[in-house]
């Protein structure tokens, strides 16, 4: 039972401890609000300012490589081949002895040539004598105008003959030479197909070996008929600037995604479309001294087309996609507010996008902090212009924000 007192006590209780659950309230309504330190202000991006600059653009094409050169062996006469003279695999000169085939009949075939070719130059120096002692006798009246022109007709033939042994003797003797296979070209020889003891044929089907020169070395790429008649047009209009026949730079990626080191030089194009695949044919040649490419590699070729002189090149780490698959960025206004644009792009440039349409020289692009905002809120930019290089390609911040990462998923 409560007394009199504390039955008078009660109601104040309970009024006071209301009156401080109202407070307490108050309070953090307040604090939910904005807490004592008041709003949250503009939200910090970086951002890029849009310049128009000139811009070398390349295309990366596939491609294979090919030897500079590539002679197949094959022998020139028949036989026995009798000694092997270089080791496989190896680098070979122009003219390097390759293959020894039994010399002994195409010898006796020089020896007998020569021989041949003494007795006709006897037999033609002794018509020469004659047809002169005729000639002089012949104006005495000696011996008969006939035997005068008898004499003169068998010097004539003697000196036919002697010319023919002459040629006999250079063929017995090429094909002497024949016997001892040598290199066609300068380079590296594959494996023999071959062994001392084969019976080899003149002019046979199967190479003995083949020598490939492999420095310089060619990488052959295709590139479509549709890229080029666009590549074309836009030399036409004025877009590109040509870099000119002698500046036609190629550079290389191998099979395993690194950088060839050494810059090479376009040839030539085809000057017919395959049929088959609607592809012209790109040839460019490349120093190959450490014999870093062998034939038959698969590359990927950048080829310089051009430059455009007032392109315009976005981070790709700046761009984003609508539900319909439009190219997106968010920039920074006048009045300190974010507005999304949709923007036209065209390709890649490293790691940028080059815009076609949709910025001007002067608008400020967020590069960083794009997760902090949306459209119509405002934002606090600063300029971080400095951290990409003239063609557009992202730098890494000096806060390190993940850029790498960023970079592998836009690629």
């Amino acid at each position: 039972m409560l007394s009199s007192t504390h039955k008078k006590l009660l109601p104040l209780a309970l009024l006071a401890g209301l009156m401080a659950g109202c407070g307490q309230g108050g309070d953090a309504g307040q604090a939910h609000a904005g807490g004592p330190g008041g709003p949250r202000g503009p939200a910090a991006v970086g951002t890029i300012t849009v310049a128009a600059r000139p811009v070398a653009l390349s295309t990366e094409l596939p491609g294979r490589t090919a030897a500079f050169q590539v002679a197949e062996v094959r022998p020139q006469v028949g036989g026995i081949v009798r000694e092997r003279l270089f080791k496989e695999g190896a680098e070979v000169k122009a003219g390097a002895p390759l293959y020894q085939i039994d010399p002994r009949s195409y010898q006796a075939s020089y020896d007998s040539a020569l021989a041949a070719l003494k007795r006709a130059e006897a037999t033609a120096e002794s018509a020469r004598l004659t047809a002169a002692r005729n000639r002089e006798l012949g104006k005495i009246d000696a011996v008969s105008t006939q035997t005068v022109e008898d004499s003169t007709a068998a010097l004539a033939q003697a000196e036919a003959d002697v010319a023919a042994q002459r040629a006999a003797v250079q063929t017995a003797r090429i094909n002497l030479d024949y016997t001892r296979v040598t290199a066609p070209i300068g380079g590296r020889i594959g494996r023999s197909s071959f062994t001392p003891g084969a019976l080899v044929t003149a002019g046979q089907a199967d190479a003995l070996a083949t020598v490939q020169q492999l420095d310089p070395i060619y990488v052959d790429v295709t590139q479509s008929s549709a890229d080029l008649l666009k590549l074309r047009r836009a030399l036409a209009a004025g877009q590109l600037k040509s870099a000119g026949a002698d500046q036609a730079a190629v550079r290389l990626k191998l099979e395993d995604g690194s950088d060839y080191g050494i810059e090479g030089k376009l040839e030539f194009s085809e000057v017919s479309v395959d049929p088959a695949t609607g592809a012209v044919t790109l040839r460019a040649v490349f120093p190959n001294p450490k014999h870093e490419l062998l034939p038959g590699m698969y590359v990927r070729a950048q080829v310089a087309q051009g430059t455009n002189a007032d392109a315009i090149t976005v981070p790709q780490r700046a761009v984003s996609r609508t539900p319909r698959g439009e190219a997106q960025v968010l920039l920074v206004g006048a009045d300190g507010k974010v507005e999304a644009r949709v923007i036209a792009v065209a390709r890649t440039v490293g790691d940028s996008w080059l815009v076609t349409d949709g910025l001007k020289p002067g608008e400020k692009v967020i590069v960083e902090g794009l997760q902090k905002v949306g459209p119509g809120a405002p934002a606090q930019a600063s300029d971080v212009t400095a951290q990409f290089d003239p063609q557009g390609a992202a730098a890494k911040p000096a806060d390190k924000l993940a850029a790498a990462p960023q970079a592998a998923a836009a690629r």
